[in-house]
């Protein structure tokens, strides 16, 4: 290996190891997952889908894909999977293909409620190739206003509405998109991403007796490869996957879909079930702590794995100032833009906390709280050296528990 890729991975592993991460779209996976994606299954070429390869040699990943197929259907109690895409954005980028026309109207949270750049954003493909309009939450509460939705998709009538969100605390009502989506002939695509894990572990209600299409990745609360996945019904199945193969990909990382295989099989057990039980009861704790505190958090609560603290409110502060300030006391997270937010994506007014991560190292909501006191102290305090230290061999302290 390389000396300078060998220093640098050392130097990552080590920063794993010493910060407390807390953003809300990554999480560790266990060693089956490491050693499946530095498999020689990376040296397979395997355009097509087992049994119609384009290339000789795939007896085996022809088994590896299919068990990978019946597992995530398994799972989500799904008519068809396909396991291909390399990421959510991708998996996106062909339901979209499979489902519209350059030029069609789609309907998506706005990236400022909580939404993706993948459902609509000027400068993403999906707002480019596509005629996009958005939804936004409740001014009132912050949270999806059903009929509110309802009356804008009326008025733009789009051929697809998104439900998702990659920074919205709250269970999203697919119910209530199906029966608006009905009334305005639209198909119905959820991008569950975020809460992909959750949903496996009926802690959230699943999309797919509603949905057309789901999308989502693998690697946030499901615990599985940085990759992506897509859920359809079986009268879609052609569709979707000739979106995927040849449409919008070519040979699909067999390595990643082994690991993918193992990521679904590993969520089917009951460990699995607990541990999203306690990534939920983290987050709340940590939310909870926060408004003890007199701190603004979006929706007044959570219901899922994330939430968001508006620090401009809270400490008169932005959210690149906090996450700079909490990266130097080894607590990593993310400045996030919040509803009707007035600063610019790149400083904000928020900061998005998750949940999933530092539970699977085995934290607790005693230890969540605790580490919610250490970000409001530094944050009240960002001039102090000694708060800082204090904090920064807290965090420290904390992290050694879990070895």
């Amino acid at each position: 290996m390389n000396n300078s890729i060998k220093k640098y991975l050392k130097e990552e592993t080590k920063r794993q190891k010493e910060h407390f991460e807390l953003i809300a779209s990554e999480n560790f996976v266990n060693d089956d997952i490491l050693e499946l994606q530095g498999s020689i299954l990376t040296n397979k070429y395997a355009e097509g889908y087992p049994g119609k390869r384009y290339y000789g040699g795939c007896e085996y990943v022809d088994k590896i894909e299919q068990l990978a197929i019946d597992n995530a259907k398994k799972l989500f109690s799904a008519e068809h999977a396909n396991v291909q895409p390399h990421s959510g954005s991708q998996a996106n980028a062909a339901a979209y293909l499979a489902f519209l026309n350059p030029g069609d109207k789609i309907l998506g949270m706005s990236l400022n409620s909580g939404g993706h750049l993948t459902h609509g954003y000027h400068i993403s493909f999906s707002g480019i190739y596509y005629k996009s309009f958005t939804y936004e939450v409740s001014e009132k509460n912050l949270m999806l206003d059903y009929s509110e939705i309802l009356e804008v998709a009326k008025k733009i009538k789009p051929k697809l509405i998104i439900a998702g969100a990659s920074s919205y605390s709250r269970e999203i009502d697919f119910f209530r998109f199906r029966k608006i989506c009905d009334e305005v002939n639209a198909y119905l695509m959820v991008d569950m991403a975020h809460i992909a894990g959750l949903v496996a572990a009926k802690i959230h209600s699943s999309p797919v007796p509603y949905a057309d299409v789901i999308t989502s990745t693998t690697h946030k609360t499901l615990r599985g490869p940085r990759s992506g996945l897509i859920l359809t019904k079986e009268k879609y199945r052609d569709k979707v996957d000739k979106a995927v193969f040849p449409g919008t990909q070519g040979g699909p990382l067999m390595h990643v879909i082994a690991a993918k295989a193992q990521a679904f099989i590993d969520a089917q057990k009951s460990s699995f079930v607990e541990y999203q039980k306690q990534v939920v009861n983290n987050s709340s704790a940590m939310a909870d702590e926060f408004m003890k505190s007199n701190c603004f958090v979006t929706t007044n609560g959570t219901d899922n794995h994330l939430f968001l603290v508006d620090v401009k409110k809270s400490f008169g502060l932005t959210g690149k100032f906090v996450e700079n300030a909490l990266e130097k006391i080894n607590i990593t997270l993310n400045k996030n833009g919040l509803p009707f937010d007035v600063e610019r994506p790149f400083i904000t007014s928020g900061i998005r906390i998750g949940t999933p991560a530092m539970t699977t190292k085995g934290f607790t909501e005693e230890e969540f709280r605790q580490v919610a006191r250490i970000i409001i102290d530094v944050c009240r305090n960002f001039n102090s050296k000694k708060i800082l230290n204090k904090s920064k061999n807290n965090i420290l302290k904390l992290l050694k528990k879990k070895e």
